[in-house]
């Protein structure tokens, strides 16, 4: 009981956090919507643009928690001060890639064959965010750095004042008010890139001035890079940026692959998956959590209370899991009416609803085992059978069940999901074989650490 709080005051914070990070997106769309629809849709196309970019540099800095987690287990103060200014050098750089990546739109841009107009605001759209993407590069540094030794408040803090700054920020720039120039989608942004930029200045507020993180900062003075520390933050993290990437790729062809059934099942999808992410959020906060965890008796050499760990996150998930399952078996027509009251797509959403718990269920094991490996540095298998299993499995198994009856609407949209639940039952299969080998087996001192290292105070 006493591991479940511990996990829950993790997850928790990181929920708030995911939720008023998600509310930001949304605010966008409301503000931008009610400006001018061609700025909505330059914002929509440019989001999905520099997401990707995001979420491979966020993949990447989470492996900064993971081997912190490990060395705060172990008691090495003076290993958990070295890595921050390694993430930084690394958010350094995934911040110089990322510019010119988001900078210059143009060839992709082009491909899409949009109106001049549209192609002009997203365009500028995605140049104004390509300057705040070193300050979300940066802010995750801190933010999995602080999150390694159990503390996420921080981060929750940051991210919820971001969620409320950003509504001036976007009134200013977007309406041109108090002094700035109307940009509309442009301003956008611009309100994007400050936000990104007042985090990292938050967290880094906050944990100058926090005596409990105090002993876990180096000193502030000029750090050279260290290609051992940087070379373990890219080796485990650059499959988990890869597994964001092409996950989310997967479901964006998955989306095109629907529309071209039909107008009301991709509407009718997009409700499904709007409704699942909503779920899918606490799951990854638990699993963040148990993960973090469970590196910590994995940093202690206490595999007992690395299984305890992970059982206390499964046991939470299928708690959280059966929960939304009820829900959503009684009121699924609700639930859809939310987003529209017509009859065709409702009747469609509300029979990938009732897929979707089963969806949820299957997900939950996977995600509980994919973070576990995570705790074991053990990346590069959940990215190869994240690739397996949706790329070589679930997309051309759509295809077949999705559009071999084009007579049967509902059916078109449905097989989708199903093959998406086969893809995701297979990768939950996968992932608990290999964490019940890690499991099995003794765990191994860090090559990194040595018995002279300090111990935490």
């Amino acid at each position: 009981m006493t591991e479940t709080r511990e996990m829950l005051g993790l997850a928790t914070p990181l929920f708030i956090a995911q939720l008023a990070q998600m509310g930001t997106g949304v605010v966008d769309t409301i503000m931008a919507g009610r400006y001018g629809s061609v700025d909505l849709a330059a914002i929509a196309i440019g989001y999905n643009l520099w997401l990707p970019i995001y979420l491979v540099s966020l993949g990447i800095m989470l492996a900064v928690t993971t081997i912190v987690a490990q060395h705060y287990g172990a008691g090495r103060l003076e290993r958990i001060r070295n890595i921050l200014p390694q993430a930084f050098w690394v958010a350094a750089a995934l911040g110089v890639i990322s510019v010119p990546l988001c900078y210059f739109p143009g060839p992709i841009l082009s491909q899409l064959k949009l109106d001049p107009v549209t192609f002009e605001k997203s365009q500028g759209y995605l140049q104004a965010v390509a300057f705040g993407l070193p300050g979300a590069a940066l802010f995750q540094a801190l933010r999995c750095h602080v999150q390694g030794v159990g503390i996420v408040r921080p981060f929750a803090i940051a991210s919820v004042i971001g969620f409320f700054a950003n509504i001036p920020f976007n009134y200013m720039f977007i309406y041109g008010k108090w002094g700035m120039p109307e940009m509309g989608a442009v301003g956008c942004g611009w309100a994007t890139a400050a936000s990104m930029w007042l985090g990292p200045a938050l967290i880094a507020f906050y944990t100058a001035r926090s005596k409990q993180l105090r002993d876990y900062l180096p000193p502030l003075r000029w750090h050279r890079p260290e290609r051992d520390t940087i070379g373990e933050i890219l080796h485990v993290g650059a499959p988990i940026g890869a597994t964001f990437f092409f996950e989310m790729a997967v479901f964006s062809v998955i989306g095109l692959m629907i529309a071209s059934v039909g107008n009301q099942e991709v509407a009718a999808h997009q409700i499904a998956i709007n409704i699942y992410d909503v779920v899918y959020m606490p799951l990854v906060s638990i699993g963040s959590a148990m993960a973090t965890r469970m590196g910590h008796g994995i940093g202690r050499g206490e595999m007992d209370a690395v299984k305890l760990s992970l059982r206390s996150g499964a046991a939470v998930t299928v708690a959280f899991c059966t929960v939304m399952a009820v829900v959503m078996t009684w009121i699924p027509d609700p639930m859809a009416r939310i987003y529209t009251e017509d009859e065709p797509i409702r009747l469609i959403a509300v029979g990938l609803l009732k897929l979707a718990i089963l969806f949820i269920v299957v997900d939950a094991i996977a995600v509980v085992n994919a973070f576990a490996l995570r705790a074991f540095k053990d990346t590069r298998y959940p990215f190869l059978v994240m690739t397996v299993a949706y790329w070589m499995v679930a997309l051309p198994l759509g295809y077949l069940l999705g559009l071999g009856d084009s007579e049967d609407s509902l059916y078109g949209a449905i097989g989708f999901w199903w093959a998406m639940i086969v893809g995701v039952a297979i990768a939950a299969v996968l992932n608990v074989m290999r964490t019940r080998v890690w499991l099995s087996r003794p765990l191994a001192a860090d090559p990194h650490y040595s018995e002279d290292s300090p111990e935490l105070l």
